[in-house]
């Protein structure tokens, strides 16, 4: 140790402090950061992700985070048209566009679009009813997120979306509401009902119609086939008396009958006709024909009887 020279530990010195300055000088840049390099105060230049060196005491690295960002915005009473007091409360994404400009164009980006929106928000639900501001929550959404980026272009940045959280009504509000709900809900249902026993009588009156209907069509159709039975019975019937008529015709007139059978016939069906209950019966007009031959046969047969009766009176 006695022989280092001075010189020596002095330029060991001079270099360990080099070497600490130099490595204080080195910057890391991650791949979702932009580097601002500033030279004694003054913007220089943007620098990409990386490993990067700036000149220790003369240069400095502002880093500005490019992803995208979330900003909450606190609830806040908010007049609606018709002078409804209601608490509203939203969140804003927005991601960088420029890092110069969100760095040096504004104070505290945060602060800024904060109260950019609570006035905004204030402006676009002032202008509709609160029964509109409850069910338009896409069309509030859509008119802060135009305001919002059109205002804060100029500071590099882009409001991607808005989304209201909470729109809520005073308590007495809240409970009307829930009144006026209730009562709607109840005609619904009972017009629901209604029309349901409407229906209902409906279709059981078109099942009866329809029952009817088909009862009487099947009804038709059975007195159809009866009639049509009962007339195919007489037919047959008729035929098949038309033919036996025919046939006892025919073979009456092949066997050439005389007057005295078909007398004997003749008095066979009166007979026939004096077995019924009725108390009066009218022959054919066309009757002297057969009369005649019934006398005729008379008369045959008393001749036949006499000579016997005479024989036996000579006899004695």
């Amino acid at each position: 140790m006695d022989n280092i020279s001075p010189g020596v530990i002095l330029l060991a010195i001079i270099a360990l402090a080099a070497l600490v300055i130099a490595a204080k000088g080195l910057r890391t840049v991650r791949p979702f950061e932009q580097g601002l390099i500033e030279n004694l105060g003054k913007y220089r230049t943007t620098v990409d992700p990386g490993l990067r060196f700036v000149v220790p005491f003369i240069q400095r690295m502002l880093k500005v985070d490019m992803r995208e960002q979330v900003v909450d915005v606190p609830p806040q009473e908010v007049i609606t048209k018709d002078n409804v007091a209601v608490t509203v409360d939203a969140v804003i994404y927005y991601e960088p566009t420029d890092p110069v400009k969100l760095k040096y164009a504004v104070g505290s980006f945060i602060i800024a679009v904060t109260k950019l929106a609570q006035t905004n928000l204030r402006n676009v639900i002032g202008d509709l009813q609160l029964d509109d501001a409850l069910v338009s929550r896409e069309l509030i959404n859509s008119k802060l997120r135009q305001i919002l980026d059109d205002a804060t272009d100029k500071w590099g940045t882009r409001v991607v979306r808005v989304e209201i959280q909470r729109i809520e009504p005073p308590p007495d509000v809240t409970q009307a509401m829930h009144r006026q709900m209730k009562a709607e809900r109840d005609r619904r249902a009972v017009v629901t009902e209604a029309e349901g026993d409407k229906r209902s009588a409906i279709l059981k009156s078109e099942g009866v119609k329809e029952s009817q209907i088909l009862r009487a069509e099947g009804e038709a159709e059975a007195i159809k086939r009866v009639a049509d039975a009962d007339k195919y019975q007489k037919l047959t019937v008729a035929e098949g008396e038309g033919q036996a008529i025919e046939r006892v015709f025919t073979a009456i007139h092949n066997g050439n009958p005389t007057d005295d059978l078909i007398a004997i016939k003749y008095l066979e069906a009166l007979q026939g006709i004096a077995d019924g209950q009725a108390t009066k019966i009218f022959l054919p007009l066309d009757t002297s024909g057969v009369l005649g031959a019934v006398a005729a046969m008379g008369e045959m047969f008393r001749e036949s009887s006499t000579p016997a009766g005479n024989v036996a009176a000579d006899d004695e």
